[in-house]
């Protein structure tokens, strides 16, 4: 059983590494993309704006499925389908196709996030949930260290279409892989089926819809800092591709370890809203300071600083409904919360575009990113009300 949970587990990690290596690769090369592809800012906020709107659509289908079928061949179809697109972006010669590209991608992306989350949550302890759900986003930060380190070397020599492309074939042969070797825990697949109906449910509970807005909050602040963050680099800061690219390679190294810190800590202390709340007080000043501070080594703590907290409370917040509602709508649940968070995350993608064409800089939108954040602390001020509520009623009706 240890066998197979760590081989299952490692696998997950491993194909979402691939995947992400794909995904983060229009985040990093975007400013020869652009050239490539003559678009503008608000143009290249539409690439993400459009695979995410798919994507965050798809959420609760993606996570009842899971909880219909079983997680594991529901999460091969997206890793496969993901990559093969992606091969396919690199192929691509216009904008409208790319455009049509990522609306499609965000769909198969979509059958990756909750079942492979419920995957990876079936095989740990209830008691160690945060952290496996913290455990199970380092593969996609780990391909996104590999991806800043080596493709802005690739890219000087090769341009960015056959680096980008390399990295989607590998990510081919890793969901074969994973198809071929790993395992599905039967309490979590096909034996405990859900209703559609359940997903619907959902929306009836107020705890929900209150982890949905700091859903929005959380990866519409992730989306800024990941996807924005090169271009800002480059363009705000005259910084090479190189030199953003080695920038970029050390938050994702910060942020990887801290999702698997942020579980352990909200599952020691049993206080999942406190380290929300804290984290995003932090994000707060790190989001204004990105943008205000002159000196580049500060500005490299900054976002140095930003990294660690900006996936710190990703386990916490996906363990709430779960902890409320029960495993039973882990999946379901999750691509609910999930749904929320790309609506953020569309939304500050083009916004931040906007208002880089708009006003010449990326000042103003991470400025705002800083406000969002201050909100986000409110919520996860009533979040932690509502949870002890809930806690105390489900065991006084035992």
């Amino acid at each position: 059983m240890r066998r197979d949970a760590a081989l299952t587990v490692t696998l997950v990690v491993f194909c979402q590494g691939f995947n992400m290596l794909s995904i983060g690769g229009i985040a990093l090369f975007l400013p020869l993309i652009r050239e490539d592809l003559r678009i503008s800012f608000t143009q290249a906020g539409m690439l993400s704006a459009a695979a995410t709107f798919s994507y965050a659509l798809c959420q609760i289908p993606g996570g009842y499925l899971a909880d219909r079928f079983g997680p594991k061949r529901i999460f091969f179809i997206g890793i496969l389908g993901s990559t093969l697109l992606s091969i396919n972006f690199g192929m691509l010669e216009s904008y409208h196709a790319a455009l049509a590209n990522q609306v499609v991608s965000g769909v198969f992306r979509a059958l990756i996030f909750a079942p492979g989350l419920t995957l990876v949550a079936s095989w740990f302890p209830p008691d160690r949930r945060a952290t496996a759900m913290g455990v199970y986003v380092i593969g996609g930060v780990s391909g996104n260290i590999l991806l800043s380190l080596v493709g802005p070397f690739l890219v000087g020599y090769y341009g960015w279409r056959p680096p980008f492309i390399a990295f989607a074939v590998l990510g081919v042969f890793a969901a074969f892989v994973y198809l071929a070797l790993g395992k599905e825990k039967v309490a979590s697949g096909p034996n405990h089926p859900v209703a559609m109906l359940d997903a619907f449910k959902l929306f009836r509970y107020p705890i929900m819809w209150v982890c949905a807005a700091i859903q929005f909050v959380r990866f519409g602040v992730t989306t800024s800092f990941n996807f924005w963050l090169p271009s800002l680099l480059v363009t705000d800061r005259g910084l090479s591709l190189r030199d953003a690219g080695l920038i970029t390679a050390l938050g994702f190294a910060l942020s990887g370890p801290s999702n698997a810190m942020g579980g352990y800590v909200s599952d020691r202390l049993k206080n999942p809203p406190l380290v929300i709340g804290a984290s995003l007080a932090a994000l707060a000043c790190t989001s204004a300071l990105l943008v205000v501070v002159d000196s580049i080594p500060l500005l490299v703590a900054v976002v140095a600083l930003n990294a660690v907290f900006v996936q710190f409370y990703f386990g916490p917040l996906f363990h709430v409904p779960v902890e409320v509602l029960g495993v039973r709508v882990a999946g379901t649940s999750a691509g609910f919360s999930n749904m929320f968070a790309n609506i953020g995350a569309l939304t500050f993608a083009y916004a931040l575009g906007v208002v880089k064409d708009t006003s010449g800089a990326f000042k103003w939108g991470f400025i705002g990113t800083s406000a969002i954040c201050v909100v986000g602390v409110a919520l996860a001020v009533l979040l932690s009300r509502m949870r002890a509520q809930a806690l105390s009623r489900s065991d006084g009706s035992r």
